[in-house]
């Protein structure tokens, strides 16, 4: 250890102020060591229990920033152990002791297993603090240069071709652009699946975020696909997709939509939604919804 590293220790060793009792959401580097913010160091270094995705992991990240473990617990909490490690930090909130918890790299709760025990926590009238940091999710977008007023994030795509066809479905027509987390492996089937419905859509891959390494690969999902290997990518990977294509409407779709509405609502509501879908002057589509509305009485 450095003279650097032991000032920094003798520093947080004197200056641990306890947190409230609570669970302590910390986030942590997605790459670089330094992108942690000093109240994730603060908590980290004076939290009664620590809890970790990979306990390995917290340690190593403890150790670069000279933060000594002193005894405390350390807790494995992972998607395999998950009910088994729950009442072990359940019954030290209770006992008011505050836990910090960390997943593997960047926010909690974005896919992975601590969403269920914040609902647990939540759920037995317990307290929970997000301290705010890296996400790779919010990498990625800030450096796509896709639209960020409104963005959907969807994950994992699934491992089985027809389960991710069926995933894609579900985000492909959405107006926002789509945050997605990838294996490295797997890129190119994804690309491939999303080429089948729309090649051109605009398509971002962000690999090694924060990294030395680290890429940014901008263009149709078409072009994209050309690029990637047979073997896939390495390293952690990010993809985003822009926003969909526009569609040429015909009235048919419109009365179409229209007539699933109006059994629902009133004229100006069903007229004011089917235009919010498809861009559409207002006025115009009410004037629709109005003519299909007397022709059934």
């Amino acid at each position: 250890m450095n003279e650097m590293q032991e000032a920094r220790k003798l520093a947080l060793s004197i200056s641990a102020d306890r947190p409230e009792a609570a669970l302590h959401l910390v986030a942590t580097p997605i790459g670089s060591a330094r992108d942690i913010t000093l109240r994730a160091l603060d908590v980290l270094n004076a939290a009664d229990v620590l809890a970790a995705e990979d306990t390995r992991n917290l340690r190593h990240l403890l150790d670069i920033h000279g933060i000594p473990l002193r005894g405390r617990r350390l807790i494995a909490y992972h998607d395999h152990n998950a009910d088994r490690a729950r009442p072990a930090i359940l019954a030290a909130l209770h006992q008011g002791l505050s836990v910090a918890y960390a997943s593997d790299a960047g926010t909690p709760l974005v896919a992975d297993p601590g969403y269920r025990l914040a609902r647990d926590v939540i759920g037995e009238g317990l307290v929970v603090r997000a301290l705010p940091g890296p996400s790779a999710a919010l990498a990625g977008l800030s450096v796509s240069g896709l639209p960020s007023d409104r963005f959907l994030f969807v994950g994992f795509s699934p491992n089985a071709a027809g389960a991710r066809k069926r995933w894609i479905a579900s985000w492909i027509e959405a107006e926002a652009t789509v945050i997605a987390f990838e294996s490295p492996r797997r890129v190119r089937q994804l690309l491939e699946n999303l080429c089948e419905v729309e090649p051109n859509r605009a398509t971002v891959i962000c690999r090694e975020l924060t990294k030395k390494f680290e890429e940014v690969l901008r263009g149709t999902a078409q072009d994209l696909l050309a690029q990637i290997p047979d073997e896939g990518l390495r390293g952690e990977v990010v993809v985003l997709f822009g926003h969909p294509e526009p569609k040429q409407v015909g009235e048919d779709d419109l009365r179409g939509a229209l007539a699933a509405l109006l059994d629902q609502m009133p004229v100006k509501e069903a007229a004011a939604q089917v235009a919010a879908r498809f861009g559409l002057p207002r006025r115009d589509i009410y004037a629709l919804a109005v003519e299909l509305k007397e022709a059934k009485q």
